[in-house]
């Protein structure tokens, strides 16, 4: 695995990224505009997902990147919850809820793999490599 500088290079919070822009699509083409606490819950929810990879990244360190990538795969779970708020209470149709919902796993299951890679990395993390 290549030794990445930004978080923005990592695959998993492009992907996290992707899926916020894709709750925003929600909010802007639905009436999810008028259930203002669901809104903020789910920008909240997918946003800690990015958030927590990216401050995760910047510790510099493999304990404390983990801590914040399994932060961050929880969120996934909460962001994907109040997913099926928003399909039952009819602000996205059964194909945009599925094809959400399965980005959502997919970013879930890489986080957890990638969380597999640091712990057995033989590298502990950028703040630990020789200057």
């Amino acid at each position: 695995m290549p030794s990445y500088k930004r978080f923005e290079d990592l695959e998993i919070w492009q992907r996290a990224r992707e899926i916020c822009a894709e709750a925003d699509k929600i909010y802007v083409q639905s009436g999810l505009k008028k259930d203002f606490a669901l809104w903020n819950q789910l920008n909240g929810s997918s946003g800690s997902v990015m958030d927590n990879i990216a401050e995760g990244f910047g510790r510099g360190g493999n304990k404390e990147f983990i801590q914040f990538l399994s932060i961050a795969k929880a969120s996934c779970d909460e962001a994907k919850s109040q997913l099926y708020r928003c399909y039952d209470r009819n602000y996205l149709n059964k194909e945009n809820f599925e094809k959400l919902s399965s980005d959502m796993d997919i970013c879930k299951a890489q986080i957890g793999g990638f969380m597999n890679y640091l712990r057995n990395s033989e590298r502990k993390g950028a703040k630990y490599d020789p200057k």
